[in-house]
C-alpha cells in the first residue's frame, strides 16, 4: 500500500540504463528501495564492419522497457504511474553519436565496441600525454576526421547514448561528468573539459578548416545533484506512447554505466572502489589525486560527482571457467547424475579453496578474446602445466579461479605498487561473486585488500541512476554525494567483507609471477590456433 501510495502521489523515482544486451528501467520509492521495474533486451548490429544500434531500436526499446514497467505496476499495485518526482538516464558509455542541423544522427551510432580507432588513440595519447582509449568519443572523432569522411565539416552536437535520449527528453545538451570523462579528458580542478586538450584539438586540426570548434559540439558538463532539465511534452509522449505520463519531471544530469555502478555499488568516495567480474571484468579505484603519469593500461575517468577515477578494464574473466564447470556438467548427465548448477558451482568453487595457495604450479589462461593489459591482440582459452605440478581437481579450479582476475591483478599492480594508490574498501559484483565468500577470497589474494559484496549491487545500474536522480529532488539537507549514499541509502551497510589471509596472497604472487612467464605460450598458440 506504502509503495502504491507513492506511485501515486508522484513521489517514486525512475532510473533507466541502457546496457549492452538489456534496457533496464528500476523505480524506487522515498526510501531508495525498488518496487518495480522493467526490461528490453537487445542485441548490436554489424553494419559495414561498425558495432552499432539503430535509432529505432533505441527507441522502441526505451519504449517497450517502460511499458514493461507500466504492466508490473499495474500488476503488483493495480494503478497507473502518471507523474514521477524524478528520472534518470544512464547508458554505456563512450562512442560515437554527431548531429548536423537538423538535429539527425550523421552516421549510424558507433559504440564503444568498436576499434577502428587505433591511429587516433594514439595520436591523442600523444599529443596529450594522456592514455586515451580507443572506445573514448574524442578517439572516434578524430578517426573519422583521418578517414577524411564527409560529416565532419557538418557536425553541431555530438554525445553519448545516454546524452542523446536525455536530449531528447528534455532539450538540454548536457551531460553528467562521468560520462563526459569518456568523450573527453576532464579537468578535476575545474570539473570541465580539460582546456589544455581542447585546445591542442582544435589546434590539430586547424587545417582542415572545419567551421566548428570543439568546445561548440560537446554536452555541456554537470555533476551529480545539477538539475539537467525537465521532461518536455514530447519527451513524455518519447517515453510513454501511452499518453499517461505527464511532463514537467525533473532529470538529473544523464550517466555512463561506470557511475551508476560505482553508485550501486557506494564506491563514489575517495579511497574506494568496485570490481565488476563476470563476462568481462574492471575495477575502479576513486583515487585521492590525478596518477603521476599516463599508463596505457589504466583509463581515467572520474565519479558522477566529479573525483578522478583509475579504471583497469580486462575483456576476459568468466567465460573459461564457465565453460570448464559445463564440461563437469556433461560428466554429471553421462553418469546420470541430476544437474543442478548452482551446486555444481558451490562445489566446485568452495573445493578450489581446498587447494595450494599458488595453484600447485598450474596456469590457466581464459583469453577468448584479446587483452590489452597483457599486449594480446587476440587470445586463445589454454590449461598450462609441467609432470611435476601438483595436479588435483582443487588446483585446477584454483587456477582457473585465478585466472579470471590475473590480468586485473597486473593491471592493478601498477597501481598500489608503483602509484602507491590507497583504499579503505573494494566492493565486487558480477557472477563471480555469486557463490558466496569464494570470488571474494580469490580477488582479495589478488588486490591483497579486503573484499566486501553486498546484496544491492544485483539492482545493477538502472538503481544506481535512479539513485543519482533521487538524489538530485531528495537531498534536503545539501549532502555531498558519498554521504547522501553512506546515510540515506546503505545506512552503514558495507556488505559482507572477506580480507586476504597472507599465504593466500604469497600464493597469488606465485601464480602471478607463472603467469606472467607464460605469456610467450598464449602469444604462440595465437599464432599456432587461427
Amino acid at each position: 500500500m506504502e509503495a502504491k501510495s507513492t506511485i501515486e502521489a508522484g513521489k517514486a523515482v525512475l532510473g533507466i540504463e541502457f546496457g549492452s544486451t538489456r534496457i533496464k528501467a528500476v523505480l524506487i520509492d522515498g526510501e531508495n528501495k525498488p518496487i518495480a521495474q522493467g526490461s528490453h533486451e537487445w542485441e548490436n548490429q554489424l553494419v559495414d564492419g561498425l558495432w552499432t544500434y539503430s535509432i529505432d531500436a533505441i527507441w522502441a526499446g526505451l519504449q517497450d522497457c517502460y511499458t514493461n514497467l507500466r504492466a508490473d505496476v499495474k500488476r503488483q499495485y493495480g494503478t497507473e504511474i502518471r507523474s514521477l518526482a524524478a528520472i534518470g538516464i544512464s547508458a554505456m558509455m563512450h562512442g560515437y553519436m554527431p548531429f548536423g542541423a537538423d538535429d539527425k544522427i550523421q552516421v549510424p551510432f558507433r559504440t564503444w565496441r568498436n576499434t577502428n580507432t587505433a591511429q587516433a588513440a594514439a595520436e591523442l595519447s600523444e599529443l596529450f600525454a594522456f592514455n586515451i582509449p580507443l572506445r573514448w568519443s574524442i578517439s572516434h572523432l578524430y578517426q573519422a576526421i583521418l578517414n577524411g569522411e564527409e560529416h565532419v565539416k557538418d557536425i553541431k552536437f555530438l554525445t553519448t547514448l545516454a546524452g542523446y535520449i536525455h536530449w531528447q527528453l528534455t532539450g538540454e545538451k548536457v551531460l553528467g561528468i562521468g560520462d563526459a570523462s569518456g568523450m573527453l579528458p576532464i579537468d578535476p580542478d575545474t570539473k570541465n573539459y580539460d582546456a589544455r586538450m581542447v585546445e591542442q584539438f582544435d589546434r590539430l586540426v586547424a587545417p582542415k578548416g572545419f567551421g566548428w570548434r570543439l568546445s561548440d559540439l560537446l554536452p555541456r558538463v554537470l555533476p551529480a545533484g545539477e538539475s539537467a532539465g525537465r521532461l518536455t511534452p514530447e519527451g513524455a509522449k518519447l517515453l510513454d506512447p501511452s499518453g499517461h505520463l505527464e511532463p514537467g519531471t525533473p532529470l538529473c544530469p544523464p550517466e555512463g554505466d561506470a557511475g551508476t555502478g560505482m553508485t550501486a555499488t557506494n564506491s563514489v568516495k575517495q579511497r574506494t572502489g568496485n570490481v565488476s567480474a563476470g563476462t568481462s571484468s574492471f575495477s575502479m579505484l576513486v583515487l585521492e589525486k590525478n596518477l603521476s603519469k599516463p599508463y596505457e593500461v589504466i583509463d581515467m575517468v572520474t565519479t558522477p560527482d566529479g573525483s578522478p577515477v583509475a579504471m583497469v578494464h580486462c575483456n576476459n574473466c568468466t567465460s573459461d571457467l564457465n565453460a570448464w564447470v559445463n564440461l563437469f556438467k556433461e560428466y554429471q548427465q553421462l553418469l546420470g547424475v541430476p544437474v543442478d548448477m548452482n551446486e555444481v558451482f558451490g562445489k566446485l568453487y568452495n573445493h578450489a579453496l581446498t587447494g595450494d595457495a599458488d595453484c600447485g604450479g598450474l596456469v590457466a589462461y581464459n583469453y577468448f578474446s584479446g587483452e590489452p593489459v597483457t599486449g594480446l591482440a587476440e587470445g586463445r582459452p589454454l590449461f598450462v602445466r609441467s609432470a611435476g605440478d601438483k595436479f588435483s581437481l582443487a588446483n585446477f579450479m584454483r587456477a582457473h579461479l585465478h585466472a579470471a582476475v590475473g590480468v586485473l591483478k597486473i593491471g592493478n599492480d601498477i597501481l598500489f605498487k608503483e602509484e602507491k594508490v590507497a583504499v579503505d574498501r573494494i566492493t565486487g559484483h558480477g557472477g563471480l561473486f555469486k557463490t558466496p565468500g569464494v570470488g571474494q577470497r580469490i580477488l582479495a589474494a589478488a588486490l591483497n585488500s579486503p573484499i566486501s559484496v553486498m546484496e544491492t549491487a544485483g539492482e545493477g545500474g538502472a538503481w544506481g541512476i535512479a539513485l543519482l536522480a533521487s538524489f538530485l529532488v531528495n537531498n534536503e539537507a545539501h549532502l555531498s554525494l558519498p554521504d547522501f549514499l553512506d546515510s540515506r541509502v546503505f545506512a552503514g551497510n558495507k556488505g559482507t567483507e572477506v580480507a586476504p589471509t597472507p599465504e593466500d596472497v604469497a600464493g597469488f604472487n606465485a601464480y602471478i609471477e607463472n603467469y606472467k612467464a607464460g605469456l610467450g605460450i598464449e602469444q604462440a598458440a595465437v599464432k599456432w590456433k587461427k
